[in-house]
């Protein structure tokens, strides 16, 4: 089985992704990562060198042609299910469950490592806040058609998967 981790940036796609896929023996798979490789820089570099459109179609394809293990969870970049189809396409190819958090929980942690984000590296925080409330907006209508929700506040590989047997 395939899971689907979707979220904004920060939310914890990684962490619960790793974690999930320990306690499962599932393989984990970062998009993020998977992206970095194939153009060999990081995010940041090759988003400030050719645009966001860019970006985006590489990471729809690389969603869509990943040769993924049968069993795996994979945590998507923040924006990944909002372009293209690829919401319809990982509700179609596996199990979608969006971690989610409130802009305020989101702007603290990612304050930490804003530099390695590039839409928000030259944000204070008042601007960040406003930045993920609009994009949390946006996002909103992409994010809540995944199969299940689940809160990132305190979020345990245990909850995740009492909220998964909910729906296999």
């Amino acid at each position: 089985m395939k899971i689907f981790l979707i979220g904004f940036m920060g939310c914890g796609k990684s962490t619960l992704g790793k974690k999930l896929a320990a306690k499962l023996g599932y393989d984990f798979i970062d998009l993020d990562h998977v992206l970095e490789n194939e153009v060999g820089s990081n995010i940041g570099e090759f988003f400030a060198a050719n645009g966001e459109d860019a970006f985006r179609k590489l990471e729809s394809k690389l969603l869509k042609e990943h040769n993924y293990p049968a069993n795996c969870i994979v945590a998507t970049g923040g924006g990944a299910p909002c372009y293209f189809d690829n919401m319809d396409w990982m509700n179609e190819n596996g199990i979608t469950m969006y971690v989610e958090l409130p802009p305020v929980a989101l702007a603290r942690r990612l304050e930490k490592g804003k530099e390695k984000r590039p839409l928000i590296k030259d944000m204070d925080h008042e601007q960040l806040i406003d930045f993920i409330e609009s994009k949390l907006a946006e996002r909103d209508l992409f994010y809540k058609r995944a199969f299940l929700s689940i809160d990132g506040i305190n979020v345990t590989p245990d909850k995740a998967l009492a909220e998964l047997s909910q729906v296999i």
